[in-house]
């Protein structure tokens, strides 16, 4: 095998007495190339802004007087804005405060129909939301044995001044009670709430299905909602006194 000699020349300072050598061979490793700043884009519950703040608001990650807070309560969300003038560095952090995945699903308030059977056979699979399980189970038995019996009155007539009258109307007797209780958390990580749930029957020919409803529910929502949002902006005041606040 053919070697090629090559010469090096080392300078070695005056007075050195240890020294070694280091030769590599082949192309020298390329620096690597700058990026953008990774941005900061969190999002969590309604708590989130509040918990990146405790734990980031003397840091010099950010300044307040650069950062702004966006409410919106009909959507239930804050959102966090912080380095709002620099595209490379500007985040953001959002809390939401969700729903409960199974108030959604009784679909309470949503126009949700259930067919009698359909919704039987729920309730019996959420027993633990009531609160009384023999209220439970008659219920899941009225409704798994529905009965109903639907009225039509029709009224017409014509009076001597010409006035007509057309009136209809429809009344449903059944074995279902009007209205029960339950106990269930309306929000995410919120403590359970007692409300009283009304049974809306629908007709269609000779069917008839249900929609639950709960003036109750619209009320308690509304409360904490308000109280959540107002519980954040509060601590939010203390923690960062100069981020601009605004509701939407």
């Amino acid at each position: 095998m053919e070697t090629e000699d090559k010469k090096f020349v080392i300078n070695i300072p005056e007075g050195t007495c240890g020294f070694e050598a280091v030769i590599r061979e082949g192309e020298a490793v390329k620096p690597l190339e700058p990026k953008a700043p990774v941005k900061t884009d969190l999002s969590g519950v309604i708590g989130a802004p509040v918990e990146y703040l405790e734990k980031r608001v003397n840091t010099n990650q950010f300044t307040q007087e650069r950062s702004h807070l966006i409410v919106e309560r009909e959507q239930i969300t804050l959102t966090l804005i912080i380095n709002e003038d620099d595209d490379y560095l500007r985040g953001k952090i959002e809390g939401k405060l969700e729903f409960h995945p199974k108030f959604e699903a009784f679909g309470i308030n949503t126009g949700k129909i259930w067919a009698p059977s359909e919704l039987g056979m729920f309730c019996k699979m959420n027993r633990s939301f009531f609160t009384d399980k023999a209220v439970n189970m008659k219920l899941v038995t009225d409704l798994m044995n529905f009965t109903a019996i639907v009225n039509h009155k029709i009224e017409q007539g014509v009076k001597e001044n010409g006035n007509q009258t057309d009136k209809f109307e429809q009344t449903v007797n059944s074995n279902l009670p009007e209205k029960f209780t339950m106990t269930i958390p309306i929000f995410k990580g919120m403590p359970a709430e007692t409300l009283e749930v009304e049974t809306f029957a629908k007709i269609n020919g000779r069917e008839v299905s249900f929609m639950l409803i709960s003036p109750g529910a619209n009320q308690t929502l509304e409360e904490i909602r308000d109280k959540a949002i107002d519980r954040q902006l509060e601590r939010i005041r203390e923690i960062a006194p100069n981020i601009a606040i605004i509701e939407k």
